[in-house]
């Protein structure tokens, strides 16, 4: 009876042991994929929210289709433009007044903006690569999934904005992993976390073109 005992306590002992050492890596290997996997897509959303800000500069709204944005970015340029002041004589109130211009007199003052050349979205952008045709996909392995899209309209103060927003679910990204910890990231409030249940940017329901991740989850562009 007494080995019998000793076995119990030592599968006991082992059981708590492993419990515990779990209670301890657990999380911190579900932050490091998550962390690992959000990085991935953030590049394919800031991908998005440059093509779209280009696409509102030029075209004067945003779109919901990236079909649309990827023939864009196949097609529009930006136009490379030069500010200059200039000044001349107010013609009409110099003579209201008998006032001559060559002595004195009201002048006019303005600026001009000379177009000099013209340079491709793709170029500006992508720096003349191809990324932007999959900007849509998740990529992440084992997710066959794409991110979400919309653009409409959104009106403030009598004021009608265009808006767009791009979205990947949490659950969609891990939901291989431990559903505890995953429930607990979907109620994230953090300064240094994604909130909420997305990873997204802009908004449909307010003026907002941004990313709701923090600063440490941002690499750098690919080339």
């Amino acid at each position: 009876m007494k080995i019998i005992l000793q076995i119990v306590l030592w599968v006991a002992i082992i059981f708590l042991g492993w419990k515990l050492y779990g209670s301890i890596t657990g999380p911190i290997e579900f932050n490091k994929i998550k962390e690992a996997r959000y990085k991935k897509v953030i590049v394919n959303l800031q991908d998005i929210q440059a093509a779209q800000l280009a696409h509102q500069e030029i075209t004067g709204d945003f779109t919901g289709s990236f079909d649309s944005l990827v023939r864009f970015i196949d097609t529009a340029k930006f136009a490379i433009t030069q500010r200059r002041d200039t000044s001349f004589a107010d013609v009409e109130k110099n003579k209201a007044y008998g006032l001559d211009p060559q002595t004195g007199g009201y002048i006019l003052e303005e600026i001009i903006t000379d177009t000099l050349r013209f340079t491709s979205v793709r170029d500006s952008l992508f720096k003349g690569t191809d990324r932007y045709k999959t900007m849509m996909n998740i990529p992440v392995k084992g997710v066959d999934d794409k991110i979400k899209m919309e653009a409409g309209k959104y009106v403030k103060n009598d004021v009608t904005y265009s808006v767009f927003e791009a979205k990947v679910s949490k659950k969609t990204l891990l939901s291989d992993l431990d559903k505890d910890l995953l429930s607990q990231e979907l109620q994230v409030v953090s300064v240094d976390g994604v909130n909420g249940e997305f990873i997204k940017v802009g908004a449909l329901d307010e003026i907002n073109t941004s990313g709701n991740w923090p600063k440490n989850l941002e690499t750098a562009k690919k080339q």
